[in-house]
């Protein structure tokens, strides 16, 4: 018994040496703006902010707010990634993540940047023309793509040159960090969602709307089979297509920014059993984001009205395309993005005037409880 005792103490002894504290991650030293995260249920580390900066400013940007202390800390990838001489890009278009990675969209600068979570430093670096959002299954990144389209105007707002090829969806191994496909889809494709082996791209035609012959703006989803990653169907939604979600349960949420003239901004549903029985759940949709699966908006039906008359903001759930309306004051005058920690708490940024810094505010129960300030154009979210 005493040696079987002294075997069982030294067993225990090597397993105690071979345990290693918790390496403490690299940004803990990064300091920040206090604020108040007390109440408030998570199971997130981080909350990560995306700032876009302005075009051609090469000013994009990124923030978090760490859970742990209450610091919102901002420039974290400049900070922790000194050497890399050009900053983060130019113009931050879509954030999201992987495992421990965080992938951003940097579309003005023609890269999807990929980056640790636990202390954003540069993991890769991949190649991708003018991207703009990204969605994830388990072996791929896939980024929609412009894939080159622009307009230029002259001084008297005329179109002096332009290219409007179709758009793509780029699909970037996620072991290799490289472009191992694309796949044609309609017009300035925008926010994708996977669900069940199929991808779901809204298609917006935000530079088609501009250009001859037919001066339109995009209206249709593309639906691409993930294992044949070809577009197996087309589907008319509305106007000027923006995000894509899923939640999870057979439904495909899709907004639309509308034509800014006499099509509002909305909400639809599309069923994945029966794609095109397009269901139109809320017109005015300024913002919106997935948790769970649950569609949060807030929007204005005064959106095109600018006269200088504030607009009063007004907030709602859809679950299962039911809508229910929330208790939230509004109190940022251009909501720019959205982010749901649960259904008590709400992070919302404010662009103000989308050339100096903006700010990201903290909703809770109902109001207002903190609000910082942030890049140039915060709007994109991700928790980690």
């Amino acid at each position: 018994m005493k040696k079987a005792g002294l075997l069982l103490l030294c067993g225990a002894l090597v397993f105690s040496a071979c345990q290693k504290d918790p390496v403490p991650s690299k940004d803990a030293t990064l300091d920040g703006v206090t604020v108040d995260v007390s109440g408030i249920t998570t199971s997130a580390q981080k909350l990560f902010v995306l700032n876009e900066g302005g075009m051609g400013s090469n000013n994009s940007t990124l923030d978090f707010l760490r859970f742990e202390d209450g610091k919102y800390i901002t420039s974290a990838f400049k900070k922790m990634n000194p050497d890399v001489g050009a900053g983060l890009g130019d113009v931050g278009n879509d954030i999201a993540v992987n495992g421990d990675e965080v992938w951003m969209v940097i579309n003005n600068s023609g890269i999807v940047e990929v980056v640790s979570a636990k202390d954003e430093i540069e993991i890769a670096t991949v190649t991708v023309p003018t991207p703009r959002n990204i969605a994830f299954d388990n072996k791929y990144a896939y980024v929609t793509s412009w894939a080159g389209a622009y307009a230029n105007y002259g001084a008297d707002y005329s179109i002096t040159d332009y290219s409007n090829p179709k758009g793509q969806v780029y699909r970037i191994n996620l072991s290799t960090k490289k472009v191992d496909g694309t796949v044609e889809v309609g017009y300035q494709p925008e926010g994708t969602a996977v669900y069940n082996g199929k991808l779901y791209v809204a298609n917006s035609g935000g530079i088609a709307s501009q250009l001859p012959p037919t001066y339109s703006y995009d209206n249709t989803v593309s639906i691409i089979d993930a294992a044949s990653f070809k577009v197996e169907k087309t589907i008319e939604v509305q106007v000027n297509l923006k995000n894509v979600y899923s939640d999870g349960k057979g439904n495909i949420y899709v907004t639309t920014l509308g034509n800014y003239w006499d099509v509002h901004s909305g909400l639809y549903m599309v069923p994945v059993s029966a794609p095109e029985q397009v269901k139109v759940i809320s017109d005015y949709v300024s913002v919106s984001a997935l948790n769970g699966d649950t569609v949060y908006c807030i929007g204005t039906d005064s959106e095109f009205d600018w006269s200088g008359t504030p607009h009063v903001y007004s907030a709602w759930s859809v679950t299962g395309g039911v809508k229910k309306a929330l208790s939230l004051n509004i109190q940022e005058a251009t909501p720019y993005g959205l982010a749901v920690l649960n259904a008590d708490t709400f992070i919302v940024a404010d662009a103000g005037d989308y050339f100096n810094p903006g700010s990201v505010a903290c909703y809770y129960k109902g109001s207002r409880r903190w609000s910082v300030t942030a890049g140039v154009c915060p709007g994109h979210f991700v928790l980690y």
